[in-house]
């Protein structure tokens, strides 16, 4: 592993450390039982199979998420509708699931379609910015409240049940995805999860187009000036990021979490991923275990409110506090100009002696 590599594994645990740190202070301050509610915030989603199989159905949507934003990010694609692709992924998954009670090929033609959607959702705002220069980041932002009001419209005039408030008609069981574990709600979307991310490194990092799509995000001009279509890397990228995401609210909604559609406001899935996005380095390999953390610290968060007297909120500073050292380009530069100079250093010696 390169230094580069290196520091910035050291400096993304580094920076999850000293927001754990912070964070532990915070509880301190705040909470007349603070040793207990670190106690559950740490040890919580361990001390039950229940509980530990919420971590594991918690990190679904976060991995699809996570891997389909990874993607569009690596291409410098600053696209933001995965929210609105996770939305109506889930939304075309239900019309699918209530209409299809064939088993076996209901959940796979719900599961396509969401991600074909979820994949035209995100190529949306591509589009407008090849043909009209419009920013990526301010079109695909807006488009998310499109999904929001589309699903809504549908969820009171075309699937909504009329025998229940705010919910579509029951999705057939033929469409459920098999619970892996007993006693817990983990489904087969965690293996279809786990392989996406896969597959994702392998689209990323082994094959051509993945490498024009990360040079183009290097560097735009070069790749432009190498011969390689910009344009055709800027759409397979958002299709790709797009598909994925569809996914992930297809499989989601599919889960044995949800009985029927609904979903009346964003689920925030979309924003999380830049979380994921951002611990995993745009790379889809590290999102399953960038999830497992996140999902992990609030599943921990949950059981220390309802446990302790702390609240929720705990896990929105800790999030932000890592984004933040994350990001910060001068955290730990000092050590990062250090390791570089060592193993330069070592190279150097290495040539004298041969």
């Amino acid at each position: 592993m390169s230094s580069a590599k290196k520091f910035e594994v050291i400096r993304t645990v580094f920076a999850v450390l000293v927001a754990l740190a912070i964070s532990f202070v915070i509880i301190f301050f705040v909470s007349e039982q603070p040793v207990e509610a670190i106690k559950q915030l740490l040890t919580g989603p361990l001390s039950s199979k229940r509980n530990f199989g919420n971590v594991l159905e918690s990190m679904v949507p976060l991995i699809f998420t996570g891997t389909g934003v990874c993607i569009m990010f690596s291409a410098n694609q600053i696209n933001l509708a995965s929210e609105g692709a996770f939305h109506v992924g889930g939304l075309i998954a239900t019309c699918v699931a209530i209409n299809m009670t064939t088993r076996f090929m209901s959940p796979i033609c719900a599961m396509v379609c969401a991600g074909i959607v979820g994949a035209i959702f995100t190529a949306i705002p591509a589009i407008m910015k090849i043909t009209t220069s419009a920013p990526e980041l301010v079109s695909s932002l807006m488009i998310n409240y499109l999904a929001l009001y589309f699903g809504n419209y549908m969820l009171n005039n075309v699937i909504g049940d009329p025998k229940a408030s705010a919910a579509s008609y029951v999705l057939s069981d033929a469409s459920k995805l098999p619970v892996l574990i007993d006693g817990t709600r983990v489904h087969l979307g965690f293996v279809i999860a786990i392989l996406v991310a896969v597959l994702g490194y392998i689209f990323l990092y082994r094959t051509k187009i993945g490498y024009e799509l990360r040079l183009t995000g290097e560097n735009g001009e070069f790749a432009k000036y190498s011969g390689i279509n910009i344009v055709k890397v800027i759409l397979v990228s958002q299709l790709v990021g797009g598909f994925i995401a569809g996914l992930g609210g297809g499989v989601e909604m599919l889960s044995p979490i949800y009985q029927r559609f609904t979903w009346t406001a964003l689920l925030g899935y979309g924003w999380d991923a830049i979380v994921i996005c951002t611990l995993a380095k745009n790379n889809p390999l590290y999102t399953p275990f960038a999830a497992f953390f996140l999902a992990y610290l609030r599943t921990g968060a949950s059981i220390m409110s309802r446990r302790t007297d702390v609240t929720l909120e705990i896990v929105q500073i800790t999030q932000g506090i890592i984004i933040m050292l994350v990001v910060a380009e001068q955290f730990l530069s000092r050590y990062k100009h250090k390791m570089i100079a060592k193993e330069a250093k070592a190279a150097l010696k290495e040539e004298e002696v041969a």
